[in-house]
């Protein structure tokens, strides 16, 4: 079995924490979502056949507008995740593949950029409406309660980046 034949049921997807120099990440603010706990880190769906890293390149770009990273590390395995109810009858109203969940290969890079690079709105409608960089074990507090599990993972996976880089 393939490494994307993993968890059929979950569309696949990466997830990407960015460090700064201060070892803090980057989240967003979610436009879409109407609740308080809306942000997190950028993720996106992998297509067809892609590179998981070149997966979570382009992801970063379409979201942030950031290109300036050098790659840390990744997960090793998949990390999944399932929709809430809602979410999946939502998706199943607009007509949308009814996946179950996500299956996410988590990426860890360094920005190298200024933050003049950053645009939300460089791809069309934006995923995320504001942003911050925020301490790698606070994004538990602020992100959607569904994904707790799936941030405690990639936190443990993560930690040794949130330090900063003198």
């Amino acid at each position: 079995m393939s490494e994307s034949d993993a968890f059929p049921q979950h569309r696949p997807n990466v997830g990407i924490v960015l460090f700064n120099d201060q070892g803090l990440t980057w989240i967003g603010r979610r436009a879409d979502v109407p609740h308080d706990r809306r942000w997190q880190w950028p993720q996106g769906g992998v297509d067809p056949g892609e590179d998981l890293e070149a997966a979570a390149r382009r992801e970063l770009a379409e979201e942030t507008g950031i290109r300036s990273v050098d790659y840390l590390a990744r997960t090793e395995d998949w990390i999944t995740y399932d929709f809430p109810p809602g979410v999946i009858a939502r998706d199943r109203r607009l007509g949308r593949k009814g996946w179950l969940g996500q299956k996410q290969i988590w990426f860890a890079f360094r920005f190298t950029g200024t933050e003049a690079e950053i645009n939300l709105y460089g791809y069309g409608e934006p995923e995320f409406d504001q942003w911050r960089w925020e301490a790698l074990t606070r994004v538990i507090d602020v992100a959607a309660p569904f994904k707790r599990e799936v941030y405690e993972r990639v936190i443990a996976a993560f930690g040794i980046f949130a330090v900063p880089n003198g």
